[in-house]
């Protein structure tokens, strides 16, 4: 049973699409990725940081070393609300 519900907006849908066009090789680590935010969001696996300048207040998680994922972190809703996929450039 999950912890956490995972909010996919649809900018985020359409992120991540083009994402793991791009990046096919991902998708099983992707999966993984959510299935540990699910469970367990501070996972030491994850790297669960949060972010400073223009995304403070929001968290980012590693799919790999140069891939993220910037989440906004809703522990009161049990919610984690994804706004961003790509690798550190294109994120930050």
């Amino acid at each position: 049973m999950s912890k956490y519900k995972l909010i996919f907006p649809e900018s985020y849908l359409k992120k991540e699409k083009k994402f793991l066009e791009k990046h096919p090789e991902l998708l099983e680590r992707y999966k993984k990725v959510l299935k540990l935010l699910e469970l367990n969001p501070t996972h030491p696996s994850l790297r669960l940081h949060k972010l400073k300048g223009k995304f403070a207040g929001k968290y980012s998680v590693y799919i790999t070393m140069s891939y993220r994922i910037i989440i906004t972190f809703a522990v009161t809703e049990k919610g984690i609300v994804f706004i961003d996929i790509g690798s550190h450039d294109d994120v930050y």
